[in-house]
């Protein structure tokens, strides 16, 4: 399909190839109902699908899309912690979420860790299309209700009250962070992440001291209030 003439979104012919996209959710049925309707239009191409936050980044340095599509919460990585590392490993890549959270603080959050767009999954898919078009021109795109949310975050910076302990945690300490919070034990995190239980713990006693918390009860507390987890 790539360098075929098109029709666009707008009837217009066109000789664009079609957008490279990366589409991740952790819900295998809506997962598949959007890249059932994104492969429908001759705009758009899924090139590769993922289930959680660590295949979506596996993905994308294998396929490298033109568009990462992502959900927030996902397993493993969450989608805000995927769209950081996508971002930073590619960034020609564009980031758009498609969420159910409509909350300032995950537009906040997703827009600091580099996204360009954010969609609520309760839009049509046209409006989804156009999302996954405009961001891959550079263009950011934002669902109406997200729209102060995201201007506020692009003219202020964090002031001093709104640093977060968590920006301090290094890539390894945020695994194993949300893998904690999941309800994992050392044993299962280092299974997953492929390293030693006697690791795990080395990186949860870091990340627990930076982050000033005394126990596996206060860090999952932690995670909700900060929405840092699904």
């Amino acid at each position: 399909m790539s360098g075929a003439r098109r029709f666009s979104s707008l009837g217009v012919m066109s000789a664009l190839p079609p957008v490279r996209v990366l589409v991740a959710d952790d819900h295998t049925v809506v997962r598949q109902g959007i890249v059932n309707m994104l492969n429908s239009s001759d705009e758009v191409e899924v090139v590769a699908e993922a289930s959680d936050g660590a295949e979506a980044m596996r993905r994308a340095l294998e396929t490298r899309p033109d568009v990462a599509v992502l959900d927030v919460s996902m397993p493993r990585l969450n989608g805000i912690e995927a769209a950081r590392r996508i971002h930073e490993a590619l960034p020609q890549t564009r980031i758009l979420v498609l969420t159910m959270h409509d909350e300032e603080e995950y537009v906040v959050r997703i827009v600091r860790a580099g996204a360009s767009g954010y969609i609520l999954k309760d839009g049509v898919v046209s409006e989804l299309i156009a999302g996954i078009l405009a961001v891959s021109r550079g263009q950011p795109y934002f669902a109406p209700e997200t729209i102060a949310a995201r201007a506020r975050c692009v003219s202020q910076g964090p002031g001093p009250a709104e640093i977060d302990p968590y920006e301090s945690l290094t890539d390894r300490e945020r695994d194993v962070f949300q893998l904690i919070v999941e309800g994992m034990t050392n044993a299962q995190v280092g299974a997953v992440l492929v390293i030693s239980p006697k690791t795990v713990d080395n990186h949860r006693t870091r990340l627990m001291e930076k982050l000033g918390l005394h126990s596996v009860a206060e860090l999952v507390r932690y995670a909700a209030k900060n929405h840092r987890v699904s």
